[in-house]
């Protein structure tokens, strides 16, 4: 397949676990065009190994975006097509992607993004709650700010939609207790659609006590109920 020429910039969503979740159009993409920027080109490396894509990698990553973007821009506009790929799901959602999105948009040039995988949208269906409203807060702050973003959420009435790390996922399942209190119903999933696949729903205080006892491994979606 030969790329479309009017566009300089394709963002290419990755298997979030599954390696066989890909569209077609992603490896047809991947295949033409002339460097692929990938968020870690191990990582990237292996899926693109297994599909038979040989195309030039370049790292680019959250701690080196800002300096490489006026670079990238410039090839983009003397015509080299660029395919953006993150370590998992769509780039740009809670990964890098929306300063180079946003300086090839100022700059005139076109940018594509594919549909394809991202940990949210499943993660949310299976939550069991109500899906017609919701609002994805992606990563809570480390330290600065996080209590005050709880606190800014405490009105919410939407399904409310978190991505955690397994070492930060007791402490926020105890934040979120304390703030919208033990009995609001909530949902975690880890390791979306790979071998140990696992969603557990229940009450706060129920999700607290069943991760005391069973080990937390993988990338984490949390789903809370609104107001």
């Amino acid at each position: 397949m030969d790329p479309d020429k009017t566009i300089h910039l394709y963002l290419v969503p990755t298997p979030i676990g599954n390696l066989k979740d890909i569209t077609l159009r992603a490896i047809e993409i991947l295949k033409s065009v002339d460097v692929i920027l990938a968020e870690d080109t191990r990582t990237t490396g292996k899926l693109l190994k297994h599909y038979e894509i040989h195309r030039p990698l370049q790292s680019y990553h959250v701690f080196n975006e800002h300096k490489t973007v006026e670079r990238l821009l410039e090839r983009l506009k003397n015509g080299e097509q660029m395919a953006l790929v993150s370590d998992a799901g769509t780039p740009g959602v809670s990964d890098p992607g929306f300063l180079l999105v946003r300086a090839a948009k100022d700059a005139g040039l076109e940018v594509n993004c594919l549909p394809g995988a991202t940990a949210f949208v499943p993660a949310l269906v299976n939550s069991g709650l109500p899906t017609d409203r919701f609002t994805f807060e992606g990563f809570l702050p480390h330290k600065k700010g996080r209590k005050t973003r709880i606190e800014n959420l405490l009105e919410e009435n939407r399904t409310m939609i978190f991505y955690e790390s397994p070492h930060r996922l007791a402490k926020t399942l105890l934040q979120f207790s304390e703030a919208f209190g033990p009995d609001r119903m909530a949902s975690v999933s880890r390791e979306m659609t790979k071998i140990y696949e696992e969603n557990v729903r229940g009450t706060l205080q129920e999700l607290i006590a069943y991760y005391e006892i069973h080990p937390i491994k993988g990338e984490i979606v949390i789903v809370l109920a609104g107001k």
